[in-house]
């Protein structure tokens, strides 16, 4: 039953997909970060929605009146140079066959991030697009954090199977890099209800990604929580407000958790840990011999090369850190692109919030002031949570450089036009809710296929 519900449901929008392709871009992240399919046990489980919804996009993009050319800035160069240099490293991959899967994987992630920045160019389009990653990832959160809450904290959180954010690691991570997107929402909002429940959701989620015992996702947390500390101008209530969050989370966890924790003080003694440290010692060794190319896409499962670069051969592992991944496969060049492409996307983030402190005659402009503080966050929790995960090709951080460059885009817009209310700012942010479904489906100046049979004939 469940297999024919999510089948029908997707089925059923490709028609509006191919009369709006920014429709596909929502319903294919919803596939991929939610993968509805995979919380089904029939003919769905494996089925290609992604592809069909992907393609849909593509081809309404095509035959649409949507703007084709990719905005030119430093951050859209520096993703085609890192998307041009993966070709590159698996041409000469050490495991060709294996680099080419992975290869195909990660050319989608890095091919409909470059298509978000130009399908999704106004702030109506950019909050559709957080609303469904929030609500994609944040199902799994508030579920587990809910489950965790009536258990005790006695079960690890895991995501949905077969998908990047399966493991618990990976869902703690994905749910700490959300939760400043929904503050932005929280804040935006104009219903008080709306408000209201995702403020009730924050909790929950920090329970959530507590209860996954991952360390990562702790250490992400309180990275996270200091730069938002520095960066607050009310530090007393804001450190208050963290300390009580994290202190009544903490202590409702098991003694289990605490052990688990504890491993941190005690790397030496957890096979985990060390496990984590002999892969980062492959990776680095590997790297200083191979500094330019690297070993391509699938240079952890080489098993010859373990024993010239690890100090364990036997113990063999992915990178479990996505910086150590990035330059093991695709070498120094592949990294400095790769970390560059982080530190431009955050500078915007910064030029939002500086630029629309200089205007305070246009209270509608602070949602890019909110919107670019809040992914920078987001940002800073992927940075130190991710050193010790596998996630450098996690679409979630690909959408976030994304956002910040098209909120950049936007306000660079925005910012020559005058303002076109005087109205006081709770009264702008009134106007700025997601539009209603019919705006949603069909905004001005986009007739898609409709538009393209009507020139055809």
């Amino acid at each position: 039953m469940r297999s024919f519900a999510v089948a029908l449901f997707i089925f059923g929008t490709l028609p509006f997909i191919l009369m709006n392709p920014h429709v596909g871009l929502y319903v294919y992240s919803w596939i991929s970060y939610m993968n509805p399919h995979r919380l089904t046990w029939g003919f769905a489980y494996d089925f290609p929605f992604a592809f069909i919804t992907g393609s849909a996009m593509i081809l309404a993009w095509l035959i649409s009146r949507d703007p084709k050319k990719l905005p030119i800035n430093a951050g859209t160069v520096l993703l085609i140079l890192f998307t041009l240099w993966l070709c590159v490293t698996t041409a000469f991959a050490l495991d060709f066959e294996e680099a080419l899967d992975k290869w195909k994987q990660v050319m989608k992630i890095l091919v409909v991030t470059l298509l978000t920045i130009i399908i999704i160019y106004d702030r109506k389009r950019l909050d559709w697009l957080i609303w469904v990653i929030v609500g994609s990832i944040g199902y799994f959160a508030v579920k587990g954090g809910v489950f965790a809450i009536l258990t005790g904290g006695a079960y690890r959180i895991w995501g949905p199977p077969q998908s990047l954010i399966a493991e618990n690691n990976a869902l703690a991570l994905a749910t700490v890099m959300i939760l400043p997107l929904v503050r932005y929402l929280q804040l935006n909002a104009p219903n008080p209800w709306v408000r209201r429940a995702l403020f009730a959701c924050i909790p929950i989620m920090v329970f959530s990604a507590l209860a996954s015992y991952s360390r990562g996702a702790l250490i992400a947390m309180c990275a996270m929580a200091m730069f938002l500390w520095l960066k607050s101008r009310h530090k007393a209530a804001l450190g208050v407000a963290i300390v009580l969050m994290l202190a009544v989370s903490v202590n409702f966890m098991p003694d289990e958790w605490f052990d688990r924790m504890d491993t941190l003080n005690t790397y030496e003694e957890d096979a985990s840990a060390m496990s984590r440290i002999n892969a980062w010692t492959f990776a680095l060794g590997f790297a200083m011999d191979n500094p330019v190319l690297g070993g391509g896409f699938g240079v952890f499962g080489v098993p010859s090369l373990w024993p010239l670069y690890a100090p364990n051969p036997e113990d063999q592992h992915n990178a479990h850190s996505v910086y150590l991944e990035v330059l093991a496969m695709h070498g120094f060049p592949g990294i400095l692109l790769f970390v560059g492409i982080a530190f431009v996307a955050f500078r915007y983030g910064s030029w939002s919030i500086r630029n629309v402190k200089l205007h305070p005659e246009r209270p509608d402009l602070i949602w890019a002031r909110d919107l670019g503080g809040m992914v920078q966050c987001s940002l800073i929790g992927f940075a130190a949570g991710g050193a010790f995960l596998n996630l450098a090709f996690f679409d979630l951080f690909w959408h976030l450089i994304a956002i910040l460059i098209i909120t950049r885009l936007i306000l660079e817009r925005e910012l020559v036009r005058p303002a076109t209310s005087s109205q006081p700012a709770d009264a702008a942010a009134a106007e700025i809710a997601p539009a209603p479904v019919r705006s949603f489906l069909r905004p001005a100046g986009q007739r898609g296929l409709r538009s393209f049979v009507g020139r055809a004939r």
